[in-house]
């Protein structure tokens, strides 16, 4: 998950140049409090037996 939460951190707060640590700091700093003000849910879109389905070569054998 922390892989998407990276992506979506990308698109809405680092989409473009910032400047100085600092002021990126205080960015990202905003844009986490204001995501986990929201508490977006992930909204998977298929079941662990269809993951392990379409992605086999990634699911050891149980």
């Amino acid at each position: 998950m922390a892989e998407i939460e990276f992506s979506v951190l990308k698109g809405q707060c680092l989409d473009r140049r910032i400047d100085n640590m600092d002021d990126m700091k205080t960015e990202v700093a905003a844009w986490e409090k204001d995501r986990n003000n929201r508490t977006k849910k992930i909204d998977w879109q298929f079941t662990t037996s269809d993951a392990r389905i379409k992605l086999k070569r990634l699911y050891p054998k149980l």
